[in-house]
């Protein structure tokens, strides 16, 4: 809102007639403006924050980014951007009438500033993603009680890691143990050595419950098989990601599931240039699918649809429904997927209909995922 102050419509009408000026129409309201702050890795990571971005810029502004600034989006562009399992839900995600604002945080001390910028810009929903936001959202929307937030990847915690709540914050977690056991499942599947490998990005819980999720899917389905899993300590590191991608290859492994960011893109990049090389290996992807980096080594990933939480935050808060509160998504909810498997090896069909009776089993609540990986190697193959 414009911070003038507005003169009633009454005294234009009586200055008008007074001067004999023609009346004004009204001034059209402002376009309500989301600010976004982005995780590290930033635009261009092929996962989180892109998918942040194609629910902000694309979906709700109807706008697609390019090097000389924003360009209108095409009804066509937007559908072509959806997940096959999104669009079969139907509907359209169609311009919600916003204005984007989207600042990049190069280390982890620019969060917070970035989001308090937000707010002296006065933004109508200011959103972070990457659960390394938790602190900085936290401050900021204490200190901005009037300002709705939202919060993609991780609850609010306090100093004791227990979960808290803030009326004007909402955050959304995903359950994404349930989708890499569908990755796990699909590898044990595929693996012609036995031997499948993981590439990491920090050891943290959140990465830790994709090594539960994967490991426990490749034991449901190939039991004697061997996970080989190597954290990079880092979201921000190619070259370092296709190191470890490289040497997990160099292990036997024939399967990677690449899940570190833009790490994990250095690890797509390895396995690449092993298949250009002759040998017989695949990737599966985390948060986006990846498939047109490389599109002969992708097998699939694990989708986070953290594009569709940024829309519907969005369509709500202008609609006026949108609360705070903590959310929490899988396969049952729609908020994980499992993106289309491209690529042919022998037994294909069959192994996607073990993989979607796996799915039918979590999302019925017959199958318990574990979250920890140590819990999952316990399991063995029965998860």
């Amino acid at each position: 809102m414009s911070p003038r102050r507005r003169v009633p419509s009454l005294v234009l009408c009586l200055l008008a007639a007074v001067t004999g000026c023609k009346k004004e129409a009204p001034a059209a309201p402002p376009t309500p403006t989301i600010g976004l702050v982005l995780g590290l890795g930033g635009r261009g990571d092929h996962a989180f924050n892109d998918s942040a971005l194609r629910g902000l810029e694309l979906w709700a502004a109807g706008k697609k980014y390019e090097k000389a600034g924003y360009q209108e989006a095409t009804a066509s562009e937007r559908q072509a951007s959806l997940a096959p399992d999104v669009a079969a839900r139907g509907g359209e995600m169609g311009p919600l009438g916003i204005t984007p604002v989207v600042l990049q945080s190069r280390v982890a001390e620019d969060y917070e500033p970035n989001l308090q910028l937000l707010a002296e810009q006065r933004v109508s929903l200011a959103m972070g993603v990457g659960f390394m936001l938790e602190n900085a959202v936290e401050t900021v929307a204490r200190r901005n009680p009037s300002l709705p937030f939202l919060l993609v990847d991780s609850p609010l915690l306090d100093a004791q890691g227990r979960v808290i709540t803030l009326p004007n914050v909402r955050t959304v977690v995903f359950r994404e143990e349930e989708g890499c056991f569908l990755a796990g499942a699909l590898a044990g599947l595929v693996t012609k050595t036995g031997r499948v490998g993981m590439v990491g990005g920090m050891k943290i819980p959140l990465v830790q419950r994709y090594e539960a999720g994967f490991r426990a899917g490749v034991a449901a389905t190939n039991p004697n098989a061997t996970v080989l899993v190597n954290y990079t300590g880092s979201f921000t590191d190619f070259a370092l990601g296709k190191q470890v991608g490289q040497d997990l290859l160099l292990k036997n492994t024939d399967v990677l599931f690449a899940a570190a960011g833009v790490d994990g893109l250095g690890a797509i990049q390895a396995v690449k240039e092993a298949r250009e090389a002759g040998k017989a290996v695949s990737v599966i992807g985390v948060d986006s699918d990846p498939s047109h980096l490389a599109p002969e080594a992708v097998l699939s990933a694990v989708v986070k649809h953290v594009d569709l939480v940024v829309y519907e935050a969005i369509r709500e808060h202008r609609q006026g429904r949108f609360q705070g509160g903590n959310v929490s998504l899988g396969l049952k909810e729609g908020g994980m997927g499992l993106a289309p498997v491209r690529l042919d090896f022998p037994g294909k069909a069959e192994a996607l209909r073990t993989v979607d009776a796996l799915r039918a089993r979590i999302i019925s609540g017959e199958l318990k995922v574990p979250t920890q990986p140590d819990a999952a190697q316990a399991a063995g193959a029965n998860p």
